[in-house]
């Protein structure tokens, strides 16, 4: 175990003695992020609160830097390892600079007096978490995403090698999001912090992580490297889903396409067709598209949303054999949308389609 910092060893969680997940086994070392995903009511919050000691132990063990946990105190713990659950707490009274100086509480003598470098260490940590300016506003008052900041910083504030927190990320927008797992990258290059978090937004997962760990049913189904968690067939497989698709190159959902005869043909590439392809999928309108290259941006979304998709090998020009091939496709649809204003010789098939397609007067303002 040299070198972990958080381990388990067969471990087993659940409630009142019965074992919902068994043969739970992970390490988690120095300047890591660990990330536990899976469908809802998985068990991935019931595996953290086992960890923390929020609940009992059903089998197996939990270290702590190579230390068994249960035989550390609840003071030993608490300078080692940091908190961040998703229930909401509500102190009273309490400025935000308060709530992020209780981090400070198990170095503190038992009257809990802060001392100058206490303090100090407050101010640090409210200025790593860019909330300096709350200091003295009411934490009852701050939004979601000032508030997990400063909660943040209150985990900070313990000095923590490990760094456990629970959906962090839930009910905050775009931005808060981005600034706190930001953060938390941070501190885990800079100070070789430790984390373990359950994420449920699989695209930030598949970003933020070092390492993934698959709830599903009773045990942990797979885990490793995101490279090798996130293919678009295990996704769907691991969340049950059996509508729409799941893009892993993206690390996005599309919705599952449109059926019927296509209406539309889109010529797209390069990116220029998403937006289209989505918008006829959002107003039920079948399509096809092409000509695409099998390595193009537009090519998986294509593949995900079309009826029809007419494809060249990566790498080649548009060839006559799928020229062919498009232009009959076209000739079924009622319209046609070309979003493309550059052409070149490897495109240079796809201008011909939306000449013919002009001639045709099916071409429509994309």
């Amino acid at each position: 175990m040299e070198g972990v910092r958080l381990q388990t060893e067969n471990l087993a969680v659940g409630y009142n003695g019965k074992a919902l997940i068994r043969d739970i086994c992970l390490s988690l070392r120095p300047g890591e992020i660990m990330t536990l995903i899976g469908p809802n009511g998985a068990g991935k919050s019931t595996i953290l609160k086992t960890i923390i000691q929020q609940l009992a132990l059903v089998r197996g063990t939990v270290y702590l830097n190579g230390r068994d946990m249960a035989r550390l105190t609840e003071r030993e713990i608490s300078q080692r390892m940091s908190v961040l659950m998703t229930s909401h707490i509500h102190p009273e009274l309490m400025t935000c600079e308060d709530v992020v100086a209780t981090g400070r509480y198990p170095y503190t003598g038992r009257l809990g007096i802060l001392t100058k470098e206490d303090r100090e260490k407050v101010a640090q940590c409210l200025e790593l978490v860019h909330a300096s300016a709350l200091a003295d506003q009411d934490f009852s008052r701050i939004s979601d995403g000032q508030r997990q900041r400063v909660l943040l910083a209150r985990a900070l504030c313990q000095e923590p090698e490990v760094l456990v927190l629970d959906e962090p990320t839930s009910f905050l927008d775009i931005r808060h999001k981005l600034e706190l797992l930001a953060i938390l990258k941070d501190m885990v290059r800079s100070r070789r912090l430790a984390v373990l978090m359950s994420l449920h937004e699989l695209d930030l997962a598949q970003k933020v992580s070092d390492w993934v760990v698959c709830v599903h049913g009773d045990v942990i189904e797979r885990q490793g490297p995101p490279e090798e968690i996130f293919s678009a067939d295990y996704i769907m497989r691991l969340y049950g889903a059996a509508r729409g698709s799941y893009n892993a190159l993206f690390g996005s959902l599309e919705l599952e396409a449109v059926r019927g005869e296509p209406e539309v043909f889109v010529i797209g590439g390069g990116g220029a067709g998403i937006p289209i392809y989505r918008q006829l999928q959002r107003q039920g309108i079948p399509f096809a598209a092409g000509v695409l290259a099998e390595n193009d941006l537009d090519f998986p979304v294509a593949r995900a949303l079309a009826v029809e998709v007419v494809s060249e090998e990566a790498f080649r020009p548009v060839g006559d054999a799928a020229f062919q091939r498009a232009a009959v496709v076209m000739e079924r649809c009622t319209r046609v949308l070309c979003p493309l204003t550059v052409f070149g010789p490897v495109n240079e098939k796809n201008r011909l389609l939306r000449e013919r397609a002009r001639e045709a007067g099916k071409l429509a303002e994309a």
